[in-house]
């Protein structure tokens, strides 16, 4: 029996590794993009403002860094059908702490692109897009009622 050919219409991650941070960082604001869907459908009308400037953060984000790794070359992550929650979402509490959830994952994507980014313009866009995820975190702790709402260095565990 053989393998099947690979689908050459999804590009594979790049083996360089400020191009594959890159590109996780661009799968990841297609998977934020996606659950901020299901937190839209969960939460209670008090914070539909909040849900809708993330949306719109992620996928201005999300068409920039696109933009970005087209003209340094790299491959571009594609979105997939559908994404599987880290949690059950049955509640407007599970829909906020998904989205706390999700800022955090996009601010350790993010960082990971700074951390290996070999372009100046490249790891600037990094910080910025860990800086707006970490802001976005924080509006949802104050939600979510967190006592302390910021995180020292957003997208690591120091």
């Amino acid at each position: 029996m053989t393998s099947p050919e690979p689908d050459s219409t999804i590009p594979a991650r790049p083996e360089d590794s400020a191009a594959a941070a890159l590109f996780d960082a661009i799968a990841t604001e297609h998977a934020t993009i996606y659950g901020y869907g299901v937190v839209s459908a969960h939460s209670v009308p008090e914070v539909n403002y909040l849900v809708s400037t993330a949306i719109a953060e992620h996928r201005a984000r999300r068409e920039a860094a696109i933009e970005l790794a087209e003209q340094q070359g790299f491959a571009v992550a594609v979105p997939a059908a559908g994404y599987q929650m880290p949690m059950e979402i049955d509640s407007s509490a599970d829909a906020t702490n998904l989205a706390v959830r999700m800022e955090e994952d996009a601010a350790v994507a993010w960082r990971a692109v700074v951390e290996q980014a070999t372009d100046q313009s490249v790891r600037a866009f990094g910080v910025t897009a860990v800086s707006e995820c970490a802001v976005t975190a924080a509006q949802w702790r104050v939600i979510r009622g967190d006592k302390t709402v910021t995180v020292a260095f957003p997208g690591g565990s120091e």
